[in-house]
């Protein structure tokens, strides 16, 4: 009876100890499967936002290259429509001195008030701009000379096609004492932003200069019409 109840007891253990080994195995296979899977999972949305992250800033390079892209675009539309504005002559240039006939006359308004016209006409195949100051000396009889001021007046646009005229005036005071110490032979012009001069005479029967040449004033063109 003792040999009988040793041997159901040690069966009795032994059939203990392998349900929990079993029980042991089923729980070290769940921890692993649920590490593993939550591993997975891990990985799994690691890739999914590494991926989510990569494709956002792809897209925002994207974005920007075509931007990049789409300016440069522009400007260099803009900058073909300007060459071909250029090319197709739309573009007005500054007349050039050789292209204009350039005359001085007097046209004094009255006794005391001394004005010399300058006419530029535009003698080129093109239109072209005269618009701003011309740039006026004065030759004195001792061969010296005196660059004139600029009057308080703003430019106007003065574009000329062929045969268009502009015109702009000298203005002084006239001195009737004879005893004016200005005895001026010839005029220097320089078209607005050109730098060819041209030498014209002082026009015949014009007043005396009143004071210095440093009191003569020079205005900005305009059109005669």
């Amino acid at each position: 009876m003792k040999y009988t109840r040793i041997t159901a007891l040690a069966a009795i253990g032994v059939a203990a100890t392998l349900s929990l080994t079993a029980c042991g195995g089923d729980d070290s296979g769940k921890d692993s499967s649920s590490k593993g899977s939550s591993s997975s999972s891990s990985s799994s949305s690691s890739t999914s936002n590494g991926g989510s992250k990569s494709e956002g800033g792809s897209g925002s390079g994207g974005s920007q290259a075509s931007n990049a892209k789409a300016g440069s675009g522009k400007d260099t539309e803009a900058e073909a429509a300007g060459n071909s504005a250029t090319k197709t002559g739309s573009k007005v240039t500054f007349c050039k001195t050789q292209d204009l006939a350039i005359d001085a006359t007097d046209a004094a308004p009255d006794e005391e008030s001394g004005r010399i016209n300058i006419t530029m006409i535009n003698r080129g195949s093109t239109t072209c701009s005269a618009t701003g100051f011309a740039g006026v000396d004065i030759k004195d009889a001792d061969h010296t000379s005196s660059p004139i001021e600029r009057g308080q007046a703003q430019p106007r646009v003065t574009i000329l096609k062929p045969g268009d005229a502009a015109v702009f005036d000298l203005a002084y005071d006239i001195d009737n004492t004879g005893n004016s110490l200005a005895t001026p032979t010839d005029i220097l012009v320089t078209p607005p932003n050109e730098t060819h001069t041209v030498s014209l005479k002082w026009p015949a029967g014009a007043g005396d200069i009143k004071g210095a040449y440093t009191d003569v004033q020079v205005y900005p063109t305009h059109t005669t019409k």
